[in-house]
């Protein structure tokens, strides 16, 4: 199964993004827009793993959550992947602060995954919500824009007191995901 561990966004968190990503849409641009139900932090992509390893991951996320509070989780800003341009853009992004606390709880997850088995990320962790994946480039320019005109944008704050884990099942509609566990922060 292809699974991820993640922080889940509060009802009114998604709703300031859906607000971004429909007036995105509307400049049109062939670009693949995220579902608001989709949307989520992920803090560790896992890739493909055995079913019985669930168990393992489960008591792993535990161990992480035990020593850990509640913390706040910020949404600020615009941007694309990769950086450094537009005219290269193929993930367009709202940004998550970067506390402490976030950048701690997944460092820890890293180890310990790693520890676990499981590869280490190549790429620095750079905290984002997917808001659409660019197909083409054929009339993105006008949502560019609208994406520039929001780099700034604070779409609103959230307590994060549980890190979950999913399934991810792929389909031709999009992918949709399936809780196999949620572990609460002490």
């Amino acid at each position: 199964m292809r699974a991820f561990i993640a922080i889940d966004l509060a009802p009114e968190i998604k709703s300031a993004v859906e607000a971004l990503v429909r007036a995105l849409r509307q400049k049109g641009g062939d670009v693949a827009w995220v579902k608001p139900e989709a949307m989520h932090l992920t803090l560790k992509f896992l890739a493909e793993i055995p079913d019985e390893e669930a168990g393992a991951v489960t008591a792993l996320l535990e161990r992480i959550a035990a020593g850990r509070r509640p913390f706040l989780l910020k949404l600020k800003g615009t941007g694309t992947f990769p950086p450094g341009g537009r005219a290269n853009a193929r993930i367009l992004w709202a940004g998550i602060e970067e506390t402490s606390e976030l950048m701690e709880i997944q460092s820890a997850l890293e180890a310990e995954c790693e520890k676990a088995g499981f590869s280490r990320e190549d790429r620095a962790f750079h905290p984002h919500l997917t808001l659409g994946r660019v197909r083409t480039r054929d009339g993105l320019e006008p949502a560019l824009r609208e994406l520039e005109r929001n780099r700034e944008i604070e779409l609103g704050g959230m307590s994060v007191a549980a890190l979950t884990f999913y399934k991810s099942l792929l389909s031709p509609s999009g992918p949709r995901y399936e809780v196999l566990a949620r572990t609460e922060l002490a």
